[in-house]
Order: structure tokens, then C-alpha cells, then sequence
């Protein structure tokens, strides 16, 4: 199993790129060909995939992107070629957020990903993508900038943030917050 490899991009096509490292030319499959430079030196981080009547290599430009491929080909029912796409086409946090709030129609979106597939990323992989505290502070971003721009200053904010209930809508979580910001 690679990690990966650092070499120059030799060739840039509609779905690969090949990177020389001593003397050798690898294809190497990648969500993004053209973020690539030809004649430019990479870090190239790898998943070797094996079958029967394939070995491919499958690159990212960063450590996120390859541990998300590989949480998405974890999912029943989507492999390599339809994980690819949705990072060709998708953020990273655009991804996992849709997954988190269990938004089906974002993933839809993507070739290939349909009502069955999308549900079943959902449901395999939903918690499991960001850590709790990640989900905690994404829960009141918008409670934040919101009265931040009210005035208030970060650090009241956050001596009420554990007062507030991440379940609730925004118009709740405001108005609570005020309440305990007024005292």
C-alpha cells in the first residue's frame, strides 16, 4: 500500500495525470486533473486500488481529500469511480456538511449519486466524517455572526453558548441567547 509519492507531473489528461518519480510514470487517477502544473514538482497522496482485472492509483493533493475518498468508497453501493466525481464537483466541507444535515438533494447532485445512494451515504457515514466539538461550533455559527453583529463581543458569546440549545432554529437560539446576554 502506498501513502504517497512526490514526483513531477509529466502529463495532465480529462481524468489523470501521470507523475514521474525516478524514471517511472505513474497513472494516477485524481478528482481534479487541472489543479495540476505540467513540469511541476507534487506530493501526491495515494489509495492503491486492486481487483481481479484492475490495479489503479487513485491521488489527492491532501490528506483530507484521500481519508474522505476512502469513507465514501466505504459506502454499500459507491466505489472509486463514482467517489471521484463528487470531489471533482463538491467541497470537502460541502460534502460532509450536506451528510451531516442529511441533505439528499446536494448529493443527487452529483453523477451517478441517486435518492437510494445518497440515503445510504447518509446513513453510513453520518457522525462519523467531523468530531463532536466540530459539530457543536458549526451548530452556532450562525447564532455567533449574528450577534456579533448586534454588537456583542466573542468572549460574552461564548460564556452563553452552553446555555443554548444546538437543536433549536436560529429565530430560538437568538432570542434565548439575548435573554441570557441581557442579564
Amino acid at each position: 500500500m502506498y501513502a504517497y509519492i512526490k514526483g513531477t507531473v509529466t502529463e495532465i489528461e480529462a481524468g489523470f495525470i501521470v507523475l514521474e518519480n525516478a524514471g517511472v510514470g505513474y497513472q494516477i487517477y485524481t478528482p481534479n486533473p487541472y489543479a495540476f502544473n505540467e513540469n511541476e514538482e507534487y506530493i501526491v497522496y495515494l489509495y492503491q486500488y486492486v481487483r481481479e482485472d484492475e490495479i489503479s492509483l487513485y491521488g489527492f493533493k491532501t490528506k483530507e481529500e484521500k481519508e474522505l475518498f476512502l469513507k465514501l468508497t466505504s459506502v454499500k453501493g459507491l466505489g472509486c469511480k463514482m467517489a471521484l466525481p463528487m470531489l471533482a464537483s463538491g467541497s470537502i466541507n460541502g460534502i460532509i456538511d450536506a451528510i451531516e444535515r442529511e441533505n439528499v438533494l446536494y448529493l443527487k447532485k452529483f453523477p451517478k449519486i441517486g435518492d437510494k445512494v445518497a440515503r445510504q451515504i447518509i446513513l453510513d457515514l453520518k457522525g462519523k466524517l467531523v468530531s463532536k466539538e466540530e459539530v457543536y461550533n458549526h451548530n452556532f455559527d450562525e447564532l455567533i455572526e449574528a450577534l456579533k453583529s448586534l454588537g456583542y463581543k466573542t468572549s460574552d458569546i461564548n460564556k452563553i453558548l452552553k446555555q443554548i440549545n444546538a437543536n433549536d432554529d436560529i429565530e430560538t437560539q437568538i432570542k434565548n441567547a439575548l435573554k441570557l446576554l441581557l442579564k
